[in-house]
């Protein structure tokens, strides 16, 4: 772990609820931009700041709210809260959803994989994430009492899952 992402790891609760005021500030500009309606919910927990941006009609929100797209808007969150903090930024975006979503689509993926375990593969990989969703995978594998690692470097780290022992 480097220094910036060890300081990262360790703010307050005082910093983590300004940064997610920044990356709010931020998100309501952006939304402001695009002539988008929605409401924003900053909550910090575990070390991060999340952003949670909603609409009374979430199809509202339908195009920033794709897989690619979140990923997109959550990194240049980050780097706006960045340079206003001088400091990394691990905040999690979530819009319309998404984080919801993707968590089931993960779980299906984790399910499949576990049933090529129990079907006699000494391990299954899946396909190379992001480190916010290689953690959700580490703890859905956990849940079903198998074991998972991650493996490979930058944009190829990926999980690998095998059985305990």
């Amino acid at each position: 772990m480097t220094d910036v992402q060890h300081d990262a790891a360790t703010r307050s609760l005082e910093q983590l609820e300004e940064e997610g005021d920044i990356a709010a500030d931020y998100i309501e500009e952006l939304l402001d931009i695009c002539d988008l309606d929605g409401d924003i919910d900053i909550d910090a927990r575990n070390g991060r700041a999340y952003l949670s941006v909603h609409a009374a009609e979430a199809s509202s929100l339908a195009v920033l709210a794709r897989p690619e797209t979140v990923t997109a808007l959550q990194e240049l969150t980050r780097l706006a809260v960045q340079t206003k903090t001088g400091v990394f930024s691990r905040l999690i975006l979530d819009v319309g959803g998404s984080r919801d979503a993707r968590r089931d689509e993960l779980g299906r993926l984790v399910a499949r994989a576990a049933e090529r375990i129990e079907g006699g593969a000494s391990e299954a990989a899946l396909p190379p994430m992001s480190s916010y969703e290689r953690k959700l995978v580490h703890d859905l594998v956990a849940e079903r009492g198998l074991h998972s690692e991650s493996r490979g470097e930058g944009s190829e780290r990926h999980t690998v899952i095998t059985r305990v022992g």
